[in-house]
């Protein structure tokens, strides 16, 4: 069963440039080493310049997992992006309608 993470990043002032760089670098490597995520996309708000949501759909959970344990989760997201937020929300979602 599908499952979908919407994760919602609020951005220390002047570093949504240097997120949203990150979340490019990010999503490339999800699409080339995750073949358990079957949708990736990162958002910045027309609203709120410093807020972004990040919108994923995993195959199952054992994949949404999988993919908190990558390298590239932890030297990227924890690494550099987390460290730039103010703030971060995530909410997990599993599917019921297709």
């Amino acid at each position: 069963m599908a499952v979908t993470l919407i994760a919602r990043y609020h951005v220390t002032a002047g570093k949504s440039d240097a997120v949203k760089e990150a979340l490019t670098r990010m999503a490339e490597r999800v699409k080339t080493d995750e073949p358990g995520c079957l949708l990736y996309q990162a958002n910045r708000s027309t609203e709120v310049e410093d807020l972004f949501c990040l919108y994923e759909v995993y195959a199952d959970e054992a994949a949404l997992l999988a993919h908190r344990e990558t390298p590239h989760f932890k030297e990227i997201v924890e690494g550099e992006i987390v460290p730039m937020l103010t703030k971060r929300e995530r909410e997990v979602y599993t599917q019921v309608v297709a």
